[in-house]
């Protein structure tokens, strides 16, 4: 922790530094605005990066780049908006790693059951050599991969019972994103998976044709839901990515003075996220509680870890030597 706390410190200097010098660079720059958006709320952490990114970058330029956000999936679900971004109705976007994986499936490496131990493991990772690798391979797809920001531990919630174990999860219909790797794991655990976009999720929730879902502790939160779910299990099965990703349109129309402060700003709203995400989990589980979610603290991880040892054994290689690589850095 005292390293992750010395590294942001570090990058906090360096970025200052930089952002001085460059601050003459958009003197002759005519205005530009970039269009950001995301499908979730504006209680969400996608939104307090977004918000944080726009405030660096306006400082950063002299207001030369403006950022206008666009919350709440108004300009689309995730596939949509990675699709605009590729042909440029969309300029950019903090978009959650599952659909990524759909356009890059080497991104999915990270979102393997139970592969890391900690958010710092998956920071060290994330934030170092395999995770740059990562993003540019994005430039493959006219995408342009700007820093990692965090959807955080995935957690399981329903409408229909505790679950402590997979036995629990037998035959429930459980909404999983639009992404393999999710969908197996699921079925693994003995789940009926249903991928399908969040914004269709959120209805078919209220509407009893799903049972249940998972997603981090802040997104459970932000959208109520335990008005539809009365049971979340704190399973932190999946530790997922979400990406601040630009349009190779967009991109390419840059200069690299602006180009640069992107990147560092997209990567010091990305931590400041992560900070904020950890200091309201604990507020937001406690309100969850009082809202009159039954929450499952200590389920049996073994039994959950042993159930998807087949996801291993189907996408292990796909990834290359990705998984070999995170698994020798966790060490």
């Amino acid at each position: 922790m005292k390293t992750f706390a010395r590294s942001t410190l570090a990058l906090g200097i360096s970025l200052a530094l930089v952002s001085a010098a460059q601050a003459s660079d958009f003197e002759d720059m005519d205005p530009v605005t970039l269009r950001l958006a995301h499908v979730v709320n504006e209680q969400d952490g996608f939104h307090i990066a977004a918000v944080k990114f726009q405030e660096l970058v306006a400082e950063r330029t002299d207001g030369t780049i403006s950022i206008d956000i666009y919350p709440n999936a108004s300009l689309g679900d995730e596939r949509t908006l990675l699709e605009g971004m590729q042909i440029g109705t969309v300029d950019m976007g903090v978009i959650t790693n599952g659909p990524v994986a759909n356009f890059v499936e080497e991104m999915a490496v990270f979102e393997l059951p139970f592969l890391f131990p900690s958010p710092e493991a998956a920071y060290e990772v994330l934030d170092g050599e395999i995770g740059q690798e990562l993003l540019d391979k994005l430039a493959d797809v006219n995408l342009k991969g700007l820093a990692y920001a965090e959807r955080g531990f995935r957690n399981l919630t329903n409408s229909e019972r505790a679950v402590r174990s997979p036995n629990d999860l037998d035959g429930l219909r459980i909404r999983v994103m639009e992404n393999p790797v999710y969908t197996d794991t699921f079925r693994e655990l003995g789940a009926n998976a249903i991928p399908m976009a969040w914004t269709e999720a959120l209805t078919a929730m209220q509407q009893g044709t799903i049972d249940g879902q998972e997603n981090p502790v802040n997104v459970i939160h932000s959208f109520k839901l335990h008005e539809t779910q009365d049971h979340m299990t704190l399973s932190r099965h999946t530790y997922a990515p979400a990406i601040f990703v630009m349009g190779m349109p967009a991109w390419n129309q840059l200069p690299e003075a602006a180009q640069e402060v992107l990147i560092e700003a997209a990567q010091e709203a990305a931590e400041h996220e992560r900070h904020m995400n950890a200091e309201m989990e604990a507020a937001q589980l406690d309100e969850l509680r009082a809202a009159g979610m039954e929450i499952v603290e200590d389920p049996d991880l073994e039994a959950f870890q042993a159930a998807v040892e087949g996801v291993y054994e189907k996408y292990g290689d796909q990834f290359g030597d990705y998984l070999s690589r995170i698994r020798e850095a966790l060490r």
